[in-house]
Order: structure tokens, then C-alpha cells, then sequence
């Protein structure tokens, strides 16, 4: 029987290895927004929405010079044209519900919390069921690659929203998580750092729990340049903001800054020899939103904000594009897929986590996991 049990253990353990030696992935970025809605990600802007009456915008004429066009395909490159000339052209997208390739959260309240949660823990939780400041009992795919050798000491996060040291139980994690309006200070000797800290406490509190996406952005950007992680998780809240403020340009214009913050990581890990050819970009969202009127809201009550998408690039994910008529994804499959781009089974561990999104690791699913 001992024996038996070693031969077993044996096999594993050479499968797992294998698995591991075929990929070319040693990194991940993991980037998400808050709230964006498929159909802006899709279609492109909405030109119902596009009125001061509906949308709350300023200069209509100035938004559909920057944003709006008649085709649809030009349309949402206006506004995202990076997802549509890199992404769409060297990794896979997920989430056009016009294509019947429909991304969904599957916790059922379709908010903040509980969407963060379940993406990167790999299941719904009905005991995470607010935003409130709670400790998540469970533990992120994050925190469970720094329990790994090949990972510890490797991961770092940073947020806009100051709930995200909750979700990720900052206390129990051990690795930097930098959220909200606290100042960064891991790396005192940068002067960029310095900077950043200082425009994150002297810039207007127009919410009060998180400051504009620029600083958490390019704080996370530094570290990545200073300290090299191999993990890096960064979630941005304007998009979400402003749709609840009911500021359609400004959410608008929170989307395309997002695109073009893709387009700096992305050319800042091509210049990099830790990173360039050996890191997968994913980038997703935490719920979506109503349409037409109810544009400005999302919930339990929205059936329709359970409706996301996500995307993935990088060296282990076939150029399929744009994804049409595929089986629905879930943003609970998130948290595996990352781990098994990196070459780790994130399920054995977690078995109530989703399995990964096969059609991103061709390798997950030949090594017959």
C-alpha cells in the first residue's frame, strides 16, 4: 500500500512538473476596474447616454469628438484602442454577449465586494455579502502563491478603494498592499514614490474612500520597475464612480485612461528582461451595471450587472481573439487560471474554487487536470 501511495505521489508529481516546464510564464499582471459595463467594453460608447439629460455630460460635442463613431468596431476602439489593436489581436477576450460569449459573477449581489472576492478566491462566498470593512475569511489566490516557495516574497497589490486590505486580509497576507489615501513606504528612497505619496494626501477628497486612479496606478507602476514582482494585482475605481455620480463623459474618459494604463504596462514589461516574454496580462471587472436608465446602478436588484468580462494576453494563450459562441465564463475562474498560468493547481488546494479557463492554458487541460 505505502508503496502504491508513492508510485501515485510520483506520477503527480512528475505531471506537475511537466505542466510547470511547458509554460513561459513566470509573471502575471492582473489589472481591474471597477463597474465597466460590457456593452461600453463591446460597443463602444452609448449615444443614448450621450446628452446632458441622460448621461450628466458637460460638452456633448467634445464627447462624441472624442469618443463616438457611426461603425461599431471604430466606436469602441475610440475608446479602448488598445484592448481592440493588441488585445484583441495577440490574446483572448471574453464577455461580448453580442457574440454569445457570455462572462458572468456568479454571487448573485453583482457589487464590489463580493465580485473582488470571487474572482480572486475562485468562489462566492454567501458569508461576503456587503462592503463593509471585513476581514475575508478566505484566503486569495494572492495570498496562497506567497505561501509558495517559488512566489513568496514575489506578490504586491495596490488599490484605489480602501476596502481592498479587507479583501485581502492584509494582516494574514504578509505581502504589500497598498490601498486608499495611505501613503506607500517600501520604497522611501524613491522620489517618485515621494511624489505620489504627496499628491495622493493633497489632491481632493471627492470620495472619501479612495483618491483618483492616477496615483495607485503609477505607485504600483514604480514598484513594478523597482522590485519586480512576480505577481502584481491593481484595482482602479473611477469607471464605477463616476457612472454612480451619473457623469457619463467623465466615465467615459475614466475607460480610456484604464486602456491607455494597459498600454503602459504592457510597453513597460516588453522593456523589461524579467518580464518581456514571460508575462500574461489579465484585465477584468469586479460587476457590471444597468442599462439605459439604470446605467448609474448595479446589484442585486440589476440583473443585468452580472454581466463582466475579462481578457488575457501573454506567451501561454493561443491569439483567439475576441471569443464568440463559447461556453459562459466565470469570474470565479479568474483566481485559477491565474495560478495555472504559472504553472500552479490552485484547485487541489481550494477544491470549491472554479476551474481555470482552458481555451487561456491549452497546457492546463493537455496535462490532464
Amino acid at each position: 500500500m505505502q508503496q502504491t501511495c508513492k508510485l501515485i505521489f510520483l506520477s503527480i508529481w512528475i505531471t506537475c512538473s511537466l505542466f510547470a516546464r511547458s509554460l513561459k510564464t513566470t509573471n502575471v499582471i492582473f489589472l481591474m476596474t471597477d463597474g465597466l459595463y460590457w456593452q461600453e467594453v463591446f460597443r463602444g460608447a452609448d449615444a443614448a447616454l450621450m446628452t446632458r439629460e441622460a448621461g450628466g455630460v458637460e460638452d456633448v460635442q467634445a464627447l462624441k469628438s472624442a469618443y463616438w463613431s457611426e461603425n461599431e468596431n471604430e466606436r469602441r476602439r475610440k475608446l479602448m484602442p488598445f484592448v481592440w489593436t493588441t488585445i484583441a489581436a495577440q490574446g483572448q477576450i471574453y464577455g461580448d454577449r453580442d457574440e454569445h460569449s457570455d462572462a458572468v459573477v456568479t454571487n448573485g449581489l453583482n457589487f464590489s465586494y463580493p465580485g473582488y472576492s470571487e474572482a480572486l478566491c475562485g468562489f462566492a462566498d454567501a458569508r461576503i455579502h456587503s462592503n463593509d470593512k471585513v476581514a475575508n475569511p478566505n484566503k486569495t489566490v494572492l495570498e496562497w502563491l506567497n505561501e509558495q516557495r517559488a512566489f513568496a516574497g514575489r506578490i504586491a497589490a495596490f488599490a484605489a478603494w480602501d476596502v481592498f486590505p479587507y479583501i485581502l486580509n492584509a494582516p494574514r497576507a504578509k505581502f504589500p498592499i497598498n490601498a486608499g489615501y495611505d501613503a506607500f513606504r517600501l520604497l522611501p528612497e524613491s522620489t517618485e514614490i515621494q511624489l505620489l505619496n504627496q499628491l495622493k494626501a493633497e489632491q481632493p477628497k471627492l470620495w472619501s474612500d479612495e483618491p483618483f486612479d492616477a496615483v495607485p496606478f503609477h505607485t504600483a507602476l514604480a514598484y513594478l520597475k523597482a522590485r519586480q514582482p512576480k505577481v502584481l494585482f491593481v484595482s482602479l475605481g473611477e469607471t464605477d464612480d463616476w457612472a454612480h455620480s451619473g457623469r457619463y463623459d467623465l466615465y467615459l474618459d475614466a475607460t480610456h485612461r484604464v486602456d491607455r494604463y494597459l498600454q503602459i504596462v504592457w510597453e513597460t514589461i516588453s522593456s523589461l528582461p524579467e518580464y518581456r516574454g514571460r508575462t500574461t496580462l489579465v484585465f477584468g471587472t469586479d460587476h457590471g451595471r444597468g442599462s439605459g436608465a439604470e446605467w448609474t446602478s448595479h446589484g442585486e436588484k440589476v440583473p443585468e450587472s452580472k454581466y463582466v468580462f475579462m481578457m488575457f494576453m501573454g506567451p501561454d494563450t493561443p491569439a483567439l481573439g475576441n471569443r464568440a459562441g463559447t461556453a459562459t465564463v466565470t469570474e470565479s475562474q479568474i483566481a485559477g487560471t491565474i495560478a495555472a498560468l504559472l504553472g500552479e493547481d490552485y484547485r487541489r488546494a481550494v477544491p470549491e474554487s472554479a476551474p481555470p479557463v482552458r481555451d487561456v492554458v491549452p497546457a492546463y487541460a493537455s496535462s490532464g487536470k
